[in-house]
């Protein structure tokens, strides 16, 4: 039953991630850059070859093997069933669900529709699956250093 949540919910944030970019090609992409909070928050069309903040530009096919072998990897994992805590679970399905809404961009255009842009600060812009790869994983990574840091204090407190 878990494993047909679990891509259940990585189906409909994998499809939040389609439908915003849908909007925002044939919106932004025709009209031009949409600014929802002036000063803050800005819709503007970017297509982006690279990953996060436009590294390793221009190389779309290491890229999309390197994606790939990382979700292959997370929904082993998820599906077998070896991870033992559910909240590293739930981080792997964010982080798979963000994946494979970039990887599909990947395939069919060859770059990753980019449109989230602060204004606030100095900032790349990004899309939603992005946000889930960049929370899920921050979120995991936190996760198991408390993990870490809790073990060896109950460890500490045994010997």
């Amino acid at each position: 039953m878990f494993q047909i949540v679990s891509l259940i919910v990585i189906a409909v944030l994998a499809a939040i991630d389609r439908l915003t970019k849908y909007l925002i090609v044939t919106t932004v992409k025709v009209n031009g850059p949409l600014e929802l909070i002036p000063g803050v928050l800005r819709f503007r069309y970017v297509e982006n070859t690279g990953a996060a903040f436009s590294s390793f530009s221009d190389n779309t096919l290491l890229l999309t093997v390197v994606t790939l072998i990382i979700i292959a990897v997370c929904l082993f994992f998820l599906m077998s069933r070896k991870i033992n805590s559910k909240f590293a679970e739930v981080c792997l399905i964010i982080i798979v669900a963000g994946g494979i809404g970039n990887i599909i961009d990947r395939i069919a255009f060859g770059y990753v529709v980019d449109f989230i842009e602060p204004l606030f600060v100095d900032f790349a812009v990004f899309n939603f699956a992005d946000c889930c790869i960049t929370v899920g994983a921050f979120i995991l990574i936190g996760y198991e250093i408390y993990d870490l840091i809790k073990g060896r204090n109950q460890k500490e407190k045994t010997e």
